[in-house]
């Protein structure tokens, strides 16, 4: 019987988070047109909620409770880092373009090893040295967090201090945005 992972913990959220960015990867190339534009939309929106929640609440608690943790984190938020540049640059391509593809299915590429990377070196040690109530305790503050998170990408701002300080007016800049972008198309 396989063990069923505690959806209140913050690992699993996290794990099934990554399963759901392999997935909208895959249905961003599978499609093409307003399809693509749409599925690329919701991944880039996930991403940048995502690491946005891990960067406020995950990374602290990894650098307190991990031995070497501050080594773990930071090669973590090398990846990040990259990532959102690079999602930065396809905001602003075609993604029915050669360029965007190309460039994309590199994205693709370094994601889902920065997701292996975390699920084998932070969460799985989280889970073996966490304290399971305060891991339950994190994923409540992963999805409050999330609930008022940019929702594009931002590199620089790789830490809880920057994101608590610049989290805020960026977010309401992106979901401003986000609302004028979707009153002039049907998503």
């Amino acid at each position: 019987m396989v063990a069923q992972e505690n959806p209140d913990d913050v690992v699993a959220l996290l794990r099934e988070q990554h399963r759901d960015i392999r997935t909208l990867f895959d249905e961003v190339l599978a499609r093409t047109g307003e399809q693509r534009r749409h599925c690329f939309r919701r991944l880039v929106h996930l991403l940048a909620v995502h690491e946005t929640a891990e960067e406020e609440v995950v990374h602290p608690y990894a650098r307190d409770a991990l031995d070497r943790g501050d080594h773990v984190v930071d090669d973590r938020l090398a990846e990040e880092r990259e990532a959102k540049r690079t999602l930065q640059h396809l905001e602003r391509l075609d993604p029915d373009g050669p360029e965007f593809v190309k460039e994309f299915t590199t994205l693709r590429e370094a994601v889902l090893a920065h997701a292996e990377a975390e699920e084998e070196r932070e969460f799985a040690r989280l889970r073996a040295e966490g304290d399971p109530d305060r891991l339950r305790k994190m994923a409540r503050a992963v999805r409050a967090a999330e609930a008022v998170a940019p929702t594009h990408p931002h590199p620089g701002t790789e830490s809880a201090t920057k994101n608590l300080l610049l989290g805020p007016a960026a977010a309401v800049a992106d979901r401003a945005r986000d609302a004028v972008r979707g009153a002039f198309r049907n998503d």
